[in-house]
């Protein structure tokens, strides 16, 4: 089949640019990509403003399996992949996510991924102060994010594995046919019986 009949899969590409990024960049050295299932939706509407990606943990705060919300318990259906236990979801939106420019798709893999918990527990990294989550500015957050993508580059890791990034979506469609990949849907927390508190 020639390059241009295949289709393309994004999100085996996706999992194996993660899988190298955590082989150099020693911010991510934790990450066992094998527990982390990397899928795709559809952005409702083109513009390209609007969210690029987003990381669902399966666990809550310090890897816990079950969280009080209000007066009762919940928890989290638990997923597999073979053996390997599902402790995170990485999921791009598309065609939204490819439509970014080259530097700013790859601020959002490396924004995504350093959510991660140094644990690998199933939680969040949770950073220090009010906002645990970006830190007490988003655009520093993506700053430092940036020179983490440029200190993957400066190791010249193989084109192949990162620049499809180089294309837009309806490039990538118009070289391969179609972009195809993995759709997961995001497991619902659920009630524990008889958890409810007086």
């Amino acid at each position: 089949m020639s390059e241009t009949a295949a289709t393309f899969d994004f999100t085996s590409s996706m999992r194996s640019l993660c899988e190298d990024i955590a082989a150099r960049v020693p911010d991510f050295q934790h990450l066992r990509m094998e527990q982390v299932a990397v899928t795709f939706a559809q952005a409702r509407h083109s513009a390209l403003h609007g969210l690029q990606a987003k990381l669902t943990p399966m666990r809550f705060e310090n890897g816990g399996l079950v969280t009080r919300r209000g007066r009762r318990q919940w928890t989290v259906r638990r997923l597999f992949a073979g053996e390997h236990e599902i402790l995170y979801i990485l999921t791009f939106y598309l065609p939204r996510f490819l439509d970014q420019p080259l530097r700013e798709k790859l601020i959002t893999v490396f924004h995504e991924l350093y959510h991660i918990s140094p644990r690998f527990d199933g939680d969040i990294r949770r950073l220090d102060g009010r906002y645990h989550v970006h830190s007490h500015s988003q655009r520093e957050y993506d700053r430092q994010m940036g020179e983490l993508s440029e200190r993957y580059l400066a190791t010249r890791p193989p084109e192949h594995l990162w620049g499809f990034l180089r294309e837009d979506f309806r490039k990538l469609v118009a070289r391969h046919g179609r972009v195809v990949g993995v759709r997961l849907p995001i497991p619902r927390l659920v009630p524990l019986p008889n958890s409810r508190s007086a």
